[in-house]
């Protein structure tokens, strides 16, 4: 779960609805900050328990560096809404939703601004999904963040499935109160925005998006072959250390790609969140056009 170290927005950022073919989605849109040229637009998806703010860290630097960052809440997601029922939540239903966004993204800033498309973990498959379904157009670039090939590890399975058997019996606000019993509490010295955001963001996301896309990270197949094939620049970035998928399978994972791999030196799962400044240096880098990333 991402922390964000603040909430307040950037004076050049907009919390907004972003009106798609598919519905509305709450999002943070930060404009370029007039300090660069303007250089394209950045569609973020968040992942599994995540919302448009595990973003908020990236938005300045991005902005500053002359991109326009849209970060999204999905379907279902703390304030975008959606239907009380799994099936709304399959993944080619999320991975359509993204294909919607990025084509309002489009209409609005045209067809020849470049476009970069970026996963977080869970958003990692779906903005996948959304590839492999609909093609590379209109995407400039695709960023995997934290996020693997297939399902993630063993063991973050056994914590998944106690959500899943979990939720379907109980309300959400009792399942916050276990889940931070179980994590003692909380972490030490937080402070209190964080906890009320989480709070607030945990029970107003969907419980069924989260008994969904949480089956999905534990039945993930391997589509890493099928992207290959697509022809999208596409980096794997993630931190030194990661509890869904072992570093060592995002370094394979990134080897069949042929795509470049950045590891953020003590960062973890969020790096977004954790190493705000060096992640958004390399996502510049990559959007640039940085051949010296290193394969």
């Amino acid at each position: 779960m991402s922390r964000p170290t603040a909430l307040e927005l950037p004076e050049n950022v907009t919390a907004r609805r972003l009106e798609t073919s598919r519905g509305s989605f709450a999002v943070l849109d930060a404009a370029p900050d007039g300090t660069a040229p303007a250089r394209g637009t950045a569609l973020l998806i968040p992942g599994f328990t995540g919302s448009k703010e595990d973003f908020l860290d990236l938005l300045a630097p991005l902005s500053g560096a002359g991109f326009r960052v849209v970060a999204v809440d999905g379907r279902g997601q703390h304030e975008s809404g959606g239907p009380r029922s799994e099936q709304a939540y399959a993944q080619g239903e999320l991975g359509a939703d993204v294909t919607a966004q990025a084509a309002a993204l489009v209409a609005a800033s045209g067809p020849d601004t470049p476009l970069h498309l970026l996963g977080h973990s869970l958003g990692g498959h779906v903005v996948r999904a959304s590839v492999l379904a609909d093609g590379p157009a209109p995407y400039t670039s695709l960023t995997l963040m934290s996020s693997g090939p297939a399902a993630i590890s063993a063991d973050q399975q056994q914590r998944t499935q106690l959500l899943v058997d979990f939720l379907p019996t109980t309300d959400m606000e009792t399942a916050w109160q276990v889940m931070r019993s179980m994590d003692g509490e909380g972490r030490d010295g937080e402070p209190a925005w964080l906890t009320e955001f989480l709070h607030r963001r945990w029970v107003t996301t969907v419980p069924e998006q989260l008994i969904a896309t949480a089956r999905q990270l534990m039945t993930e197949p391997d589509r890493v072959a099928e992207l290959a094939a697509v022809p999208l620049r596409t980096l794997v970035l993630s931190g030194e250390e990661d509890y869904a998928w072992p570093v060592p399978l995002l370094d394979e994972m990134a080897e069949r790609l042929g795509a470049p791999r950045v590891v953020i030196k003590g960062a973890g799962h969020s790096p977004n969140a954790e190493r705000p400044a060096e992640t958004a240096a390399a996502l510049i880098a990559f959007w640039s056009g940085d051949q010296s990333l290193s394969r």
